[in-house]
């Protein structure tokens, strides 16, 4: 049996995933469950954006840490939320790298987002494949 170089390559991006995540602060897995489909897009964006070489992954570890460290010293009137810190770590990084747009411009994108109606279905997690008839091209 031959082994395909994409199914290598598949195995080898999830060992190195884990070992990121493993290295994060609050690394317990009850800490890294997704509550909301939001949680595992800002996951999955933060890997993405590393691996494009958008910032190191040091960086963006401080950077997570920096935002817990803030929240445990503030009032704590937020509600915990780990991904929201994943979240505001991903902006500061990639703010700091220049990879995002300007804030114009992404106020812009947020409201054509916004005023998306809502049975468009971007705000649910689709977990199926989906099919593309030939018909409808």
């Amino acid at each position: 049996m031959t082994v395909r170089p994409d199914s290598i390559e598949l195995d080898d991006t999830r060992r190195r995933i884990e070992k990121l995540v493993c290295d994060l602060p609050n690394s317990d897995a009850a800490s890294r469950a997704f509550d909301e489909p939001w949680e595992l897009r800002a996951f999955a964006l933060a890997v993405a954006a590393y691996h494009e070489g958008h910032y190191e992954w040091s960086e963006f570890q401080l950077s997570l840490t920096e935002s817990i460290r803030r929240w445990e010293r503030g009032d704590r009137t937020e509600r915990w939320s780990y991904y929201q810190h994943w979240l505001n770590a991903l902006e500061t990084v990639l703010s700091a790298n220049g990879a995002l747009s300007d804030s114009i411009v992404l106020d812009e994108r947020t409201r054509e987002v916004l005023a998306t109606p809502r049975n468009a279905n971007h705000h649910e997690a689709h977990r199926e494949p989906v099919a593309i008839s030939p018909a409808s091209r």
